[in-house]
Formats: C-alpha cells, structure tokens, sequence
C-alpha cells in the first residue's frame, strides 16, 4: 500500500462529462472491476458521485500498467491521467463518453475478496447485506438512498428556517408514560432502582415548547418504541416533529402542503397539486376498509348487506345484524385472471385476516358463476348483479364478518389483488389528507378505550359532553397525511384546557392520582396561561421510502435492525457483565 503524500483528488469519479476532454484530473475510489486486454488494462472506477472508466496504456507508463494489472475488485486507488473522448461509449453511465487515459496509479488500500457483490444486482441474502453493512452500503442505489435521505432533511430544515420555526431539542432521557408501545428502559446508575424511557415521541415537551412561547418548533429527531418490527417499522426511526401556536386545522394543514409541494418537487421533481384531496376516516374505511388508502389503483368496497338482508345463507344470514356486514370488490373483466388454485390462495390470505372464508361469484358466458350460487335465491343473485353492474367476465370477492374483520381483510386483498394484477403505477403518487377521525378505539384485549391517536388530541368541541357517556362517537381534530397506502404524517390540534385534560385521562381509564404521577408536569404546566396549538410528525423513514420507491425501511437507514431488533453488524444487544449489572443495581432473572 502507498501513502497519499502530496497527492489530492481534483474531482470526484461520477462528476466527469465531454466538457472536462483535455483536462489533467486526479480521481480516488474502488476498483468495481478490471478488464486486461493484453497492452491495455481497463479500469473501472467508483466513488459516492459514480463510476469513471480509467485505461492503461503500457506504452504511455509501463509501471501504472503493470501495478494497475495487480488491482483487484474494492481495491482504493488514486489514478491521476488526461480526460479524452471514449471510443467505445457506453450510453448506460453518465460518464461514459469519456475515459481517464492514466499515466499514474497509487493503491491505497488492499481488500480480500468480499463476502458479497459491491453492485446493485447483487442477490446477496438481507442477512449477508446487514451482516456485512459497510460493503452493502457500497451500493449505488444503497448510496442514493441515503444521499436522497440528506437531500430531504436539507430542503425540509431550509422551508422550516423560512417559516420562522425554532429547532429545539428535547430530552432523550425521559420519564415512562402509558399508552402507545412498550417504552425502551435506561436504568439509572445514580438513582438506582429508578428509570429512564428513550422517548416515543416528544410529545409533551413540544407541548410545553408552546406553554413557553416558542410559538413555532421543529425537530429531525429519534424516537423509541419497543414494538413488534415489520418491513416499514424500526425499533428506533426517525420523525420530524412539529408544533405551532395559535391554529386551527386549517392553519396546519396549509403550511404542511406546502412543506410536502416543496420536498416532493426539490427532491424527485414532481409536482404536487394544491390542495391536496381530503377524505373522513368513515369515507375511507367505508370505501377502502384503511384509513391509509392506497388510491393508485380502483377496487373501491361495496356494501352488499342490503343484497342479503333476507339470505337463508347462513355465512350472510349471520352477518346482517349490527356490527357486522357483508362488502364485496369487483375486478373488472378479469375472471380469467383467477383460476380454483389461485382463489384457494387468496382465501387463504384473507384468513390471516381473521376472515372466516372468502365467497366470490363472476360471469362467464351470460351466467352467474359461483360455489354458494345454489344457497342463494334468484333474487340475491339477481340483486348483486344489479347493485354492482356485474358484466362479462367481472368477479366479485365478498367477506361477511364484523365489520373491523371485513374491513381490515378485504382491504388487504384488494391491495393484494392489484398487486398480483400488476395494476399499481409506481410512478404515480397519490396524496391525501384523513380527517375527522374517532378520538378513541376499543381494545378488546385490554376491555377498554385507548387512545386513537394520543391522550393529547383534542376532541371536536360539539362532541365534547359525549366523552363520559359515548366515548366510541366522540370525534378527533386530527389528520393523517396519506401517500401511496402509506402513512407518513399525523398530527392534531392539542388539548390545552386542564379540565379537559384529566376528562381524558378518566376517559382512558386513568385515575387522577395516575393521572398526576405521569403526567403531573404537564397538567401543572396547564395552570399558566396556555395557547391553542397543535402540530404534526412525520416519519422522515418512510417518507424517504416513498421518495425513493424503496419497499423496505432498511434501505433508506443507514444502520437499521433486523425484525427481531438486532443490529447483525454490531452484535446489539449483547449481554453486559455482572460488574455493570451491580453499579446499576440489578440482577437477571431469566427463564431457560
């Protein structure tokens, strides 16, 4: 290996064009592949801006020549040579109408052979590629990932500095408070016996920011939830949190477009149009069974209870009652498309859902097709035609259950469908804003109502009197933004009433002594003059995997976990020595 010396880079490898024929560069990077051609060796050379291509020319230099012929894959060299027209170009490659004829080489750095291909076809295992993150992070499209990444949070911090928001950080050692996911723990070594939580959210403190008088907050920050992990969730992520004094709705949803119009035309130069569409949760969930539609694609649900009303079927029959009901989808001009085999599995699919079976009926030549047609009157047949304009090779799915089952399962197979369809533009976006959501759900595991959102979000006034005696109807000031099927923002309008307040958390099942235990700081907090506000957080994670149109969190993360929250690079979590375990105060009871 060679010291750099004197040596400097001139340019980065990728930023070569025509315009830089004639000039005398020095580039620096890895060897992404070599070709020997007897009196010639081609060079390939890649650096974060791309790959430039590099030719030996034995005459020119025989030394270059021969130590450029000993270079192998992910060596780092430094090639210093003339910029010259390509004779062989290569229209694939932004640099590919020009070559560096080299007259000098310095390796640099050595590598063995690599567990896995530095290369964006690499069919390389996600366990070989996070195991072996610091070549996987190689990757060209690994590489414009996390440079598109920078780019946002650049543009985003730009547009908040130009709208008079303060960056303020919060506590990372924070207090555990209920609702939500499990917290993180840290223990503490000068409190023994008493603990940290790594925090979910900084909700209560950028509340408090609006107590102060900051009047308008922004924070890229890191947030924790100990949470079962899937392909768009992380234990640790990361959130732009927002928060804004004397508003209303309106007023956050304005500014937010214009924060989303900005990102979405700097980064990807795609235009988005203003004001985005609007949807009520009801609408979606009606429509789409998910309060985060995907509206890339139709397949919109249809209400077939009344079709039924009167069925002597009995997987109908029992689904007309209150709190169930019976919707079905129809893929139009696309029975062929679904063969017994392919049904089976689709039913199979709704199942996971909890679904407990999956009807379906379509025309073929004039006739209605369909396993249960013989448990169905001529009416019902008739009347399902008629609602749903069923033609020539139409199919229609249809589950009857309660209505979150039928919601949740038939929204997942009509995202499945159009999946397996092919009928998903993944150059197109669709935005969309989800209001008026219910302040609170059930929780059937827990017998009680938790929050929707959070225990902070204001219900509509007119609703208010409704929390004690029909909390199910009470409506939230709150709004998701939706692109793509996916949630990448949430926020509200804040309660800021202390009366109100422990209404909620009664509500929630809190007792003013919980109630005050955790969150005591705020509700005191409470007693000195507050402003209206509210404020959103998005997911700046998934928001960066829209924008890149990457299907997995991991590769927009520069060093994520694995499903079951480890890090395969660095071997966390690990286990800790009894001398760490008694500074801290504690001791290990595990189970075998």
């Amino acid at each position: 290996m060679e010291k750099l010396g004197s040596t400097r880079r001139t340019i980065k490898c990728g930023n070569l064009r025509s315009s830089h024929i004639g000039d005398n560069v020095t580039v620096m990077g890895w060897v992404q592949k070599k070709r020997n051609l007897g009196s010639l060796v081609f060079v390939d050379i890649r650096d974060v801006a791309g790959i430039v291509q590099a030719v030996f020319d034995e005459d020119l230099n025989k030394e270059a020549f021969e130590k450029a012929s000993d270079v192998k894959s992910e060596y780092v060299i430094a090639v210093t040579g003339s910029v010259r027209e390509r004779q062989s170009k290569n229209d694939n490659m932004p640099t590919g109408d020009i070559e560096i004829y080299a007259d000098e080489i310095k390796i640099l750095s050595v590598s063995e052979t690599p567990p896995i291909y530095v290369r964006d076809n690499d069919d390389a295992s996600e366990v070989m590629r996070l195991k072996n993150r610091f070549l996987d992070l190689r990757k060209p499209y690994m590489q414009n990932n996390l440079i598109t990444r920078a780019k946002t949070t650049k543009i985003i911090r730009e547009f908040m500095c130009e709208n008079e928001f303060l960056d303020i950080e919060t506590p990372v050692l924070n207090k555990p408070t209920p609702e939500g996911a499990r917290d993180y723990l840290v223990p503490s070594r000068v409190n023994k016996g008493s603990f940290y939580a790594l925090p979910q959210s900084p909700q209560i403190f950028k509340q408090l920011l609006m107590v102060s008088g900051y009047d308008r907050y922004y924070q890229i920050v890191k947030c924790f939830r100990d949470e079962d992990l899937r392909a768009n969730r992380q234990p640790e992520f990361t959130q732009l949190d927002v928060e804004m004094s004397f508003v209303d709705i309106e007023d956050v949803i304005s500014i937010n477009e214009r924060l989303i119009q900005k990102v979405f035309k700097e980064v990807i130069d795609v235009d988005v149009t203003l004001p985005i569409a609007r949807m009520s949760y009801d609408e979606a969930m009606n429509r789409y069974g998910s309060d985060k539609p995907d509206l890339r694609f139709g397949y919109e649900f249809n209400d077939l209870t009344d079709v039924f009303a009167n069925s002597e079927f009995n997987a109908f029959k029992a689904n007309t009652v209150e709190g169930n009901s019976i919707k079905g989808i129809v893929i139009e001009k696309s029975a062929d498309e679904f063969s017994k085999k392919k049904i089976s599995k689709l039913e199979k699919f709704a199942k996971t859902y909890n679904a407990k079976g999956l009807a379906w009926a379509k025309i073929e030549d004039g006739e209605f097709v369909s396993p249960v047609a013989k448990f169905l009157s001529d009416e019902e047949k008739n009347g399902l035609v008629e609602k749903l304009n069923l033609e020539e090779k139409d199919i229609v799915f249809i589950i009857a259950d309660k209505n979150t089952v039928v919601n949740n399962a038939l929204g997942a197979l009509r995202k499945k469908i159009a999946e397996d369809l092919d009928k998903i533009d993944k150059s197109k976006f669709e935005f969309l804003w989800i209001t008026d959501f219910p302040l609170f759900e059930y929780d059937e595991e827990e017998d009680r109502y938790v929050a929707k959102h959070h225990p902070f979000t204001s219900p509509v006034d007119e609703d208010i009197d409704k929390l004690e005696s029909n909390p199910s109807e009470v409506r939230a000031k709150a709004y998701d933004i939706v692109i793509n099927g996916d949630e990448i923002g949430g926020g509200s309008i804040r309660i800021t009433d202390r009366t109100l307040q422990q209404r909620m958390f009664k509500a929630l099942g809190l007792s003013e002594e919980e109630a005050e235990a955790k969150f005591g700081f705020l509700l005191n907090a409470f007693r000195y003059g507050v402003p209206p506000h509210g404020g959103i957080a998005y997911g700046i994670d998934r928001l960066v995997m829209t924008l890149t149109g990457s299907e997995n969190i991991r590769d927009v993360i520069a060093f994520p976990k694995t499903q079951s929250a480890t890090c395969l690079l660095s071997g966390a979590p690990t286990d800790v020595d009894e001398a760490q375990l008694h500074e801290l105060g504690l001791k290990l009871d595990l189970e075998e």
